[in-house]
């Protein structure tokens, strides 16, 4: 499948693969400064975003088609920086093409995904329905974000209800969501079941590794990122506190020094 992709800045490149559910602009708030000394390419994976699909597909097909897109665009060495589920992609790719995958940093991730959430109410939905209807309207509205932001499932994907969180939210979370297909979530779903566990195979990954993670994520819990660092010989592992499964649009700031930092060692421009 030929992707639809955001290719932006010049420079080496880095390989950007957003979450479920998620699209390339979910990326922007790391590519939006690291186009400033790199090459960033931000594909909408098969059945998100733009790139729409109307069969179902497995797993593995996204690997494919985002080799396919590097071969189009001629990229033949890159990093790559994946959130959630662009990070396992992220590790399936170094594996799979290790000669080409030259450094990793894994967002949110882990080898051995476990979640911690609990059930989800009837409440749980209505409040995140209209919590996300009013800040689509008003991004960052202080009364929304009191009233119904912190009863609703947001309250599991960020620690922080921050306005900063909740324009993010608004400009991105809102209408990945929407264009996010049911056989997008068929594919993980299916996946999740058969118990995937890449642990055993790590110590195949030997470029160097940024891991970073929240503390209190209950989607990929801090302690399964944790582990998938100790399993990788090469990396480097932050958590932050008080933090959770949207970390990056919590602490933009932070998280884009310690990029910087660990691109300055191991790829400096």
């Amino acid at each position: 499948m030929r992707l639809h992709r955001v290719v932006q800045g010049q420079g080496y490149p880095i390989l950007c693969l957003h979450g479920h559910p998620g699209n390339s602009r979910c990326m922007r708030v790391f590519t939006a400064e690291l186009a400033k000394r790199f090459t960033t390419i931000s594909p909408d994976l098969r059945g998100y975003g733009h790139s729409k699909t109307n069969t179902a597909f497995a797993m593995a097909e996204h690997l494919d088609d985002v080799a396919a897109l590097l071969k189009e665009l001629g990229t033949q060495q890159y990093l790559i920086l994946g959130w959630s589920l662009g990070g396992i992609l992220a590790m399936e790719m170094a594996l799979r093409y290790p000669e080409q995958v030259t450094g990793l940093i894994l967002v949110a991730t882990a080898a051995r995904p476990r979640g911690n959430h609990p059930p989800i109410t009837w409440q749980d939905n209505l409040y995140t329905a209209i919590a996300s209807i009013l800040n689509r309207l008003v991004p960052g509205w202080q009364w929304n974000i009191d009233t119904f932001g912190r009863r609703s499932l947001y309250r599991h994907l960020i620690q922080q209800h921050t306005q900063t969180a909740y324009q993010h939210l608004a400009d991105e979370a809102f209408t990945a969501f929407l264009q996010t297909s049911k056989f997008a979530g068929q594919a993980l779903n299916s996946a999740i079941r058969q118990g995937y566990n890449r642990l055993p195979d790590l110590d195949q990954i030997t470029a160097p590794t940024l891991v970073l993670c929240g503390e209190r994520d209950r989607h990929i819990t801090a302690a399964a990122s944790q582990e998938t660092a100790a399993h990788l010989p090469n990396s480097v592992l932050q958590t932050y506190p008080q933090t959770a499964h949207l970390f990056p649009w919590e602490i933009p700031t932070q998280v884009l020094v310690d990029m910087d930092d660990w691109l300055a060692q191991h790829f400096p421009v």
